[in-house]
């Protein structure tokens, strides 16, 4: 009974991250337009400018970007 409830759950998890559902899709173009108004040579693999990027474009935090920009291979 217990696998049954924890498929069911992971199954309504995974249904709830396809990119349909998320709004904060990037429909407009206006994080491509921040990062051209912070970087006129963005170098996403620079972790300072990965990081401001992230921060002020996409609204994270120090820790959630740092974490995203090491894992997009930022150094």
């Amino acid at each position: 009974m217990r696998s049954i409830i924890a498929i069911v759950l992971s199954a309504a998890a995974l249904a709830s991250c396809t990119p349909e559902s998320s709004s904060n899709a990037d429909v407009t173009g206006s994080i491509d337009n921040c990062v051209r108004k912070l970087y006129s040579q963005y170098n996403p693999k620079d972790m300072k400018q990965c990081v401001a990027v992230c921060i002020t474009c996409e609204r994270g935090v120090m820790t959630t970007c740092s974490t995203a920009c090491t894992l997009r291979g930022a150094q």
